[in-house]
Parts: C-alpha cells; structure tokens; sequence
C-alpha cells in the first residue's frame, strides 16, 4: 500500500489586529492577504509524506477552504464528517463559485430554473443533507459545525453564529425556525428557497442538519454580497403542475450583511465564527487551511465523491416521486399527459384525449406506443427516446425494426420533448 508521512501541515492563527499582517517571501509562509483574507495567517510546515490523504487530516478541530469549487467543498465536508474523531466539535468555513445547491430528497424540477441556469454557465448540485434550495456565490459564505450527536443542539449551535454577527456590530436575532435575522431582514438561509416577496422580515442566514449514528451537524449559509437578483432568478422553477412527494424549498425575503454594517466581509465573518467557535468549545489549536490543490483533490474519497455529485445518478437519480401532467391542443384533440416517474425514470405515461378527431382504436394505439417509448426512460432527457441511428422517433415492433410514428404520436412527441426538456 503506497503510503506518505507529512506532506505539508498548514495552520492558521487567528491575529487581534490587521496592524501585525505582513506577508513574509518565505516560500513555507502562507499569507491569506494574498487571497484576499485578511485577518488570519497561515503557516506551512513542510515534512515527509505520512498517508494517503494528501497531507490533509481529519483530526484537526477548524478548517477553513481557499477553493471556491462547490463540488470538492461539499465532498469536503462529508469527507469530515465521515472521517473526523466522533467525539470532537469540528468547524469548517468555505465560499462556492456560484452554483445551485439542491437538499438531499428535492425535486429539482421543481426549485430550479434550468433554463436560466444555462444561459449563465451555472451547475447545480444535489447536496447530502436535508433542507431546501439555495443559492451560492462568492458574496455568500458557507459555514458547518459537527458535534457529537448527544449533545447536538440545533438551537446552541444557531446562538453561537449569532453571536458571531453580534459581535461585527449587527443587531440580530434568531426566529422560531433557528433562522437569523437583522431587523425585519433574514440573512442566513434555512437552505430554502429565498426570494423577494413582500412580508415583515427579510433573511440573511439560515440552516439545515444532517444526524447519522453518532455525528450531526448544523450548516448553513450567510449572505454578505450575494447577487440578490440572481439568486431569484434561478430558484424560480419553470415547470408547472408537478405533484411531488420531495420536500419544498420554503420561499423567504432575503437581505445582505453589507447593508447593516458596510464592513462586514466573507474575511471579518469568518474571524468572528472562528472566534466564537473557540469560546464556546474551549479550542486552542490552529486553524487547518485546505488548499484548492489536486493533491488534496486526490485523496479517494474526495475524488469518488466529486464525481458522484455531478452523476446523472446523483444529481437526478436521487428524486422522490412525482408526477406531471401536461395539456396541449392539437388539430386531432385536447391531450393531458400524466407523467409518473421515480428518481428520475419514468414509470408511466398516460395519455386523455377529449375532443378528438381521431378513432378510439388510434387513441388505444396512442396510449400503448407512448408507454412503449417513454417508460424506462430519464425524464427530462426525452430526447434519448429517439433512435440513435436515424435520429427519428421511433418505436421498436418487432426485434430490431424501427417503424415511423404515427403523426398524432410525432406531434405528442415532439411537444413532450420540448415541454420536459431541461434547456
């Protein structure tokens, strides 16, 4: 077994004062001023290789990200949550490039906006937790705490983050749903959905949780530049009439931190959680910075499961049951297809047609040809039911024989293609 002893450790110490930051040229000196982090120091210590996880351990008590990349942070955090000491509390602190995050046992169809989303180059991810939909940028910062289960308290670890933001000068508070607000404003998301509507209070931060055997964590995000309008644009959905049996995203007015305390920054938040963190768990040692490097993107389990998320498998595959129903009117009839599907395949497809003026034995045949096309298949990815030769619609009668579809079942096709579609 291929096996390193310390690659490289790196610490951070959290400074009192901006004044004492200097950059040294050292090449064993890591200075987050260079990244834009001002406030803390990092320093690197090199050494031999001790193991296979790319110098980076599981054991240290705080951790903080430079990589903006959304599907290594959140592969980290699992990463730690699977792999840390059970009996440790444990900080971690990152920003995503933006992206669409999705909860665990969400439809995706029905929380985002996938034709926005390509328009703007932005993926969208299923995380491993439960909760809503939210949005993630560099104006958004990202923080988990793991503890123990036993003495897991949503509630503890929701005061300690609004100590936190006391501490930057902002009056806030927490409401009923462990969600933080400042004034009539929520800031932090309840990893739900989060868009301007008219109410009494507007968000800034909120959570979700994650409780296995004998681990739980509280993450959550904190909105301090966000790109307000983006956010509601692509968590507006553009697929009706679905019924699902997936959890939904609870839609809230969101604000920034900027806007009461024009000094806060993704750095100064960070210092402040890190701060509190230390008082309320009586933690001395250094802060681990994780580097966005692909030796760390290297360790296995970091590396199976960055791939994992961006899987069909995954990202689609894992959503609850639903079923939508669709109407059109076409020359020959009024048609309403119902749509069944569970993650992510399509279990049936059942077409009513009033009005028509066609015969009922079409009809028959109509219902039958598009169970035989559309069952089996990925929602959302119709256009695999064309065949791959001819590039037709087609269905298989007999052995490999790929007869045309009648013209009511082209029109039916060719709509049901476009109408699922996720372009």
């Amino acid at each position: 077994m291929f096996s390193w002893r310390a690659v490289q450790r790196v610490s951070t110490r959290l400074q009192t004062t901006y004044a004492d930051l200097r950059c040294n040229q050292s090449p064993n000196l890591y200075c987050w001023r260079r990244h834009g982090l001002r406030g803390f120091v990092t320093t690197g210590v090199k050494a031999e290789p001790t193991n296979s996880n790319g110098g980076l351990s599981p054991d240290h008590d705080i951790y903080v990200s430079t990589s903006t990349d959304p599907y290594f942070n959140l592969t980290l955090e699992d990463w730690l949550f699977r792999h840390s000491p059970e009996s440790k509390p444990l900080l971690l602190i990152y920003r995503d490039s933006p992206c669409v995050v999705i909860g665990r046992n969400q439809n995706p169809w029905t929380e985002v906006n996938f034709p926005a989303l390509r328009a703007a180059g932005i993926p969208f991810l299923r995380r491993r937790s439960g909760g809503g939909t939210v949005y993630h940028d560099l104006g958004n910062t990202n923080f988990s705490i793991h503890l123990p289960r036993a003495s897991f308290d949503r509630h503890a670890t929701g005061r300690l983050v609004l100590r936190a933001i006391r501490s930057l000068g902002i009056n806030a508070c927490l409401n009923d749903r462990n969600d933080i607000c400042v004034g009539s404003d929520k800031m932090s998301l309840d990893s739900g959905i989060c868009l301007l509507l008219p109410t009494f209070s507007l968000y800034v931060s909120g959570s979700a949780y994650k409780i296995v055997n004998k681990r739980a964590y509280h993450h959550g995000t904190m909105l301090i530049t966000t790109k307000l309008d983006a956010l509601g644009g692509f968590l507006r959905p553009q697929k009706n009439n679905i019924v699902t049996k997936g959890v939904a995203s609870v839609r809230s007015p969101v604000s920034n931190l900027q806007k009461y305390a024009a000094s806060t920054t993704h750095e100064s938040f960070t210092s402040a959680v890190v701060t509190e963190f230390r008082r309320e768990f009586g933690i001395t040692t250094d802060i681990c910075v994780v580097p966005d490097s692909e030796e760390t993107k290297s360790i296995g389990y970091i590396r199976k499961g960055m791939l994992e998320l961006s899987t069909w498998e995954w990202a689609y595959g894992q959503t609850p049951e639903f079923t939508h129903t669709l109407s059109n009117t076409f020359s020959w009839g009024d048609v309403t297809v119902e749509i069944r599907s569970k993650h992510g395949i399509i279990l049936d497809c059942l077409l009513l047609i009033n009005n028509a003026r066609i015969p009922t034995s079409m009809i028959k045949a109509l219902n039958e040809e598009c169970r035989a096309i559309y069952a089996g298949k990925r929602y959302g990815f119709l256009q695999e039911a064309r065949d791959h030769r001819t590039g037709e619609f087609g269905v298989a009668s007999t052995g490999s024989t790929i007869t045309q579809l009648s013209p009511p079942l082209q029109d039916v096709s060719i709509w049901l293609e476009k109408a699922t579609s996720l372009i």
